[in-house]
């Protein structure tokens, strides 16, 4: 059973984001993780990269498939998790913690209004 914390927002394409101060931590749902699988390699953009919301940041590899991963909101990468790089596994393991994608500086914070509630996100993926 796939969880989904109450204080996230998340986007249609599985994505979740957690907003602290004007900085966002983005990630992929446990329903997301559950769907690929092992998760083998994950492939992150540059830091200092300016993102569109939509656009597409990366790409995660499982055993099973290659998916490609989408900015839920508009800004500049801060950080990348420098864990994935050896432990690409901890998307899969705590996919809303130490699995986190990366650090994006937002350009519109009204932009979270955009996206899914637990609940929503929820009835979409159940």
């Amino acid at each position: 059973m796939s969880t989904y914390p109450a204080n996230l927002r998340y986007a249609k394409s599985h994505e979740w984001i957690l907003l602290e101060g004007d900085v966002a931590i983005i990630g992929i749902t446990d329903f997301a993780q559950s769907e690929l699988g092992d998760v083998v390699y994950v492939e992150l953009p540059e830091v200092g990269r300016a993102l569109q919301a939509g656009d597409t940041f990366g790409s995660v590899e499982s055993v099973k498939t290659v998916s490609d991963i989408y900015a839920p909101v508009a800004g500049t990468v801060v950080e990348v998790n420098p864990a994935l790089g050896a432990q690409s596994e901890l998307v899969n393991t705590d996919p809303y913690g130490a699995g986190f994608l990366l650090k994006l500086k937002i350009s519109d914070a009204s932009s979270l209004d955009s996206l899914l509630d637990a609940d929503a996100y929820k009835a979409l993926v159940e």
